[in-house]
């Protein structure tokens, strides 16, 4: 139980270490360039969130749900993925966290960005993608909790709004991975270049919604109350 105690602050400790050791500029670290250490310190986080998760009250159902949202999802991107930044997975990963809340959402993001690149590709930039998708999750049960009401129109504004944020925070790792110097110039010019590729997927994810996003959460409520249900009869 100790270890367990320990991992969080420990993960924290290493994360502060490797921006302590990048920012001196004479050690290993600082060598291997920003792009591999941004991909560093995002397993680290991503590790702390499937920490918790693993440490959370969750149910062998919900588990069993989150891992089909997640193949669902990725299975979902597969035959997207010839179209420029068009796909399916941004959305059912809104919903997801929309009805289920901001755990399940981002479990079922980062589990659809990990599936799904074992058929489009690995590499440094899948956690990354875990973690943007993860966070739309995670805000959609916010938002749901903030405003539970939301209508068709405010979903598909914020499907909108994930497309460009999205993009915006798979560029920052490209920037800092691909692109030299890092200055505000070049950070402009990279969040530029991308602007049509992500209007694209926000557009899409607009599209998604409209067309599959009612059905789809109708469906997803469905199990959710399947599962509360479930869950109040193994109490008593």
């Amino acid at each position: 139980m100790r270890g367990r105690k320990l991992i969080f602050p420990l993960a924290l400790a290493a994360i502060l270490v490797l921006l302590i050791l990048s920012i001196q500029g004479r050690n290993i670290v600082a060598r291997q360039g920003w792009g591999m250490l941004s991909v560093e310190i995002m397993v680290i986080a991503l590790a702390l969130c499937y920490w918790g998760f693993e440490q959370g009250r969750v149910s062998s159902r919900e588990v069993a749900l989150i891992a089909v949202l997640g193949a669902v999802a990725a299975v979902g991107r597969v035959p997207f993925a010839a179209l420029p930044n068009i796909q399916p997975v941004t959305f059912m990963v809104i919903i997801s966290g929309f009805v289920f809340g901001s755990r399940a959402g981002f479990m079922t993001g980062s589990t659809a960005a990990l599936v799904s690149n074992f058929f489009l590709g690995q590499g440094p930039w899948t956690p990354w993608q875990m973690f943007a998708w993860g966070l739309a999750g995670v805000t959609a049960g916010l938002i749901r909790m903030v405003f539970p009401r939301t209508g068709t129109a405010g979903m598909t504004v914020f499907c909108i709004i994930w497309g460009y944020l999205y993009g915006w925070i798979m560029n920052l790792w490209f920037w800092t991975a691909f692109v030299q110097p890092l200055n505000w110039q070049s950070f402009a010019a990279t969040y530029a270049a991308s602007f049509w590729f992500d209007t694209f997927h926000a557009a899409g994810n607009a599209a998604f919604y409209l067309f599959f996003g009612a059905s789809f959460k109708k469906i997803l409520a469905r199990f959710r109350r399947k599962l509360e249900v479930n869950f109040i009869e193994s109490i008593e």
